[in-house]
């Protein structure tokens, strides 16, 4: 990537949740500074008054700009000379709908968590309105943004792996495996609640992340899917266990299993893809290293020092090859990214092609629809049914 930034001043960055308590919103704010391509002015941080005014203290936003709802945030923010450029969705999934919504219509370009909304049909609307507004919509598949996932996707599209027969990902976790919910765990709580997750359990918290990973690195689009979902602790309304078969547009065969209650996994997110000359094998829990094996056996494990795939990962890396780079950094690129695309924007000025790879709405989109035929599937029995 080519280095815009020696002169861009800091992007005005808010953040609607992520206050004291939350584990996302402090992902969001390390992967934003990592660069030092943004600086946190303005915050509706909590819905609970005093927690919000407590975090924004906290994180240096001044008493003027913690605000106690998004919607007078955008409405204020909008206001000021000053005022952010772009804001960071971190909520639960049943308030991006809304929140997004308030800062698109206030003129603020948005980076959305995962997954996009809590229903199929908010995220219809949502896109709609960020297509029409002309803004930058930004959604947080952050696993797309590692190096090796990156050359991956890179190796596919040379035809390093041939014409593509089978995709395998899996992303199993072992967190919910007991009710933990139960016992005030906040994470734990909303998550296996439909009023704030949405209709999708584990199939939307990690199960979207395999999902978009599957069709970023392969380029395919899956056409149909069949989908097994189980809640097997206690009386949890919602998926913790996923089984996921896939049908792609170029006949390849897909599975895809996510897994909360996977003892002795902790975010084992792995990924395989199988060519008629080659197959790559990458794991998030081993990010700095990707397997690529010909076919008769040969057998090569690609890093960031890879000298046969020149070019593929520099732009996304800060380190030289050898030290571990990992989740946060991975993030820090999309936000990276994200920058450079503003400053693209403000600047009228070609945007680095490297940095047109972040997810956006349409991603977000997709997603959702992924979660929504996944739960039909399940409902009605285990039926195929349409993705396209």
């Amino acid at each position: 990537m080519t280095d815009n930034t020696s002169v861009q001043p800091k992007l005005r960055l808010g953040m609607v949740g992520g206050g004291q308590g939350a584990f996302i919103g402090e992902v969001h704010r390390i992967a934003a500074r990592l660069d030092d391509r943004y600086e946190l002015l303005a915050g509706a941080l909590s819905s609970d008054s005093t927690r919000a005014a407590a975090s924004a203290e906290e994180l240096g936003i001044d008493a003027d700009r913690s605000y106690g709802s998004f919607e007078d945030m955008a409405v204020a923010e909008a206001a000021r000379e000053d005022g952010i450029e772009v804001a960071t969705i971190v909520t639960p999934n049943h308030l991006h709908y809304s929140a997004a919504s308030a800062m698109l219509r206030a003129g603020i370009h948005v980076i959305c968590d995962k997954p996009l909304t809590a229903t199929l049909a908010q995220a219809e609307e949502l896109a709609e309105l960020a297509n029409t507004s002309g803004l930058l919509f930004a959604v947080t598949y952050n696993y797309s943004a590692y190096p090796m996932v990156r050359l991956a996707r890179q190796l596919v599209a040379q035809g390093r792996l041939g014409d593509l027969r089978v995709v395998q990902v899996e992303y199993p976790q072992d967190w919910l495996a007991t009710n933990i919910e139960d016992d005030d765990q906040k994470q734990a709580a909303w998550r296996t609640d439909p009023q704030k997750a949405g209709a999708g359990g584990c199939i939307g918290d990690i199960g979207t992340h395999a999902f978009h990973l599957a069709e970023f690195i392969s380029g395919l689009k899956a056409t149909e899917l069949l989908a097994d979902l189980n809640s097997f602790v206690g009386q949890r309304k919602l998926d913790d266990n996923a089984n996921v078969l896939l049908r792609f547009d170029n006949g390849a065969k897909g599975s895809l299993w996510s897994s909360q209650v996977a003892t002795g996994n902790e975010n084992a997110l792995r990924i395989r893809l199988y060519g008629d000359k080659a197959g790559i094998d990458w794991s998030q829990e081993n990010p700095n290293y990707l397997s690529f094996t010909t076919l008769g056996g040969n057998k090569e494990i690609l890093s960031r020092a890879s000298a046969s795939i020149p070019g593929a990962t520099g732009y996304t890396t800060r380190l030289p090859a050898g030290h571990p780079e990992g989740f946060l950094e991975a993030f820090a690129t999309l936000y990276r990214d994200i920058a450079e695309q503003l400053n693209a924007r403000k600047n009228n000025r070609e945007c680095d092609p490297d940095a047109m790879l972040v997810p956006g709405v349409a991603d977000g989109l997709r997603g959702m629809q992924f979660i929504e035929k996944a739960v039909r599937s399940n409902t009605e029995g285990n039926t195929w049914q349409n993705l396209r």
